[in-house]
């Protein structure tokens, strides 16, 4: 569902008071945190959607990185995971034995334990993960509290939605699908490995609200202005040409309609706006660091296979939350 959707419906839910409850729902972070004792807080997250590829094997995998992905953003170390099923009667059922499978290595892979989960027949196959992981208390990371003068980084490129939906149709090159699945079953265990190693001041992980749709539930409840680089933000090669063709998504458009007037966008090409607004599946981080530490961490993210990029500054807040230029 779009961001304008979701808010509207969240406000009228009655929040429960819990001097324990450290992230709820109110400022639309990645996942709640509850506090368990001085030095342990469990994050609670959960994911599922449909199919974006025609392998079965790699759907699960897709789906399990993404899923796992909301405890990275929120500084955390998965634990527990347990599949989220929607499978089709009349489908052979070897299919969802793939997906499973695809969904249980991801999990391996974090480090955490499948340890059960719900199945139900539907006329759509959907999966995905109900996910706890820990962290320190006073060490979570929200999707707010960065500071002006910091530097925002991005750890993968744009571009999945556009690339998956041309390869629908047939139109994507296999070489740019073949790049669209490394990124989204690249686990963000590595680049959160490293990034919380580090003073981070607020982080998130860029999905279906794309770039500019994460980015501005981080300056708004950080109560900044980011200004964003257009020519440093990464996409998957094949996107731009794609972006041109028109092969966008509905959820693109749900979020620009949902940032009409909240965003300047300083003369941007139409298909570079189209790339910033695709929902990603299974994307990157994105964090804030003050500027003293950039060269430190950049240095060990350009270790691990997909690079990550600086994309713009934290400012004082100005008219506008989000200025690309």
């Amino acid at each position: 569902m779009g961001p304008e959707v979701l808010s509207k419906i969240l406000n009228d839910i009655p929040a429960v008071k819990d001097k324990n409850l450290i992230v709820g729902y109110e400022k639309s972070d990645d996942a709640a945190v509850y506090k368990l004792t001085d030095d342990i807080a469990m994050i609670q997250t959960l994911d599922f959607f449909t199919p974006m590829v025609e392998d079965p094997y790699i759907f699960g995998q897709i789906a399990a990185a993404n899923s796992l992905s909301d405890v990275y953003a929120m500084g955390g170390i998965p634990k527990t995971a347990m599949n989220i099923v929607c499978y089709p009667e009349k489908e052979d059922i070897a299919g969802l034995g793939e997906i499973l499978k695809g969904g249980a290595e991801k999990v391996r892979e974090a480090g955490a334990v499948l340890s059960g989960g719900h199945s139900i027949h539907d006329p759509e196959t959907k999966y995905g993960l109900s996910v706890t992981g820990i962290a320190h208390p006073d060490k979570i990371l929200k999707n707010y509290g960065s500071q002006t003068g910091d530097v925002l980084v991005l750890t993968k490129p744009l571009g999945t939605g556009i690339i998956t939906t041309a390869a629908k149709v047939g139109e994507a090159k296999e070489k740019h699908m073949e790049e669209a699945i490394k990124n989204m079953t690249a686990l963000n265990k590595y680049a959160g490995e490293i990034m919380i190693k580090y003073p981070v001041t607020a982080c998130t992980d860029i999905t279906g609200f794309g770039f500019l749709g994460h980015l501005y539930e981080m300056a708004h409840a950080s109560e900044k202005t980011f200004v964003i680089e257009s020519e440093l933000v990464p996409y998957i090669e094949g996107t731009k040409e794609y972006a041109k063709e028109f092969f966008t998504t509905g959820g693109g458009q749900k979020n620009r309609k949902y940032l009409e007037g909240k965003i300047e966008l300083d003369n941007i090409p139409f298909w570079l706006e189209e790339i910033l607004f695709d929902p990603q599946t299974s994307g990157g981080l994105l964090f804030s660091i003050p500027s003293a530490y950039v060269n430190n961490i950049m240095k060990e993210l350009s270790s691990l296979e997909i690079k990550s990029a600086v994309v713009g500054t934290v400012e004082d807040l100005k008219e506008k939350n989000i200025i690309v230029r």
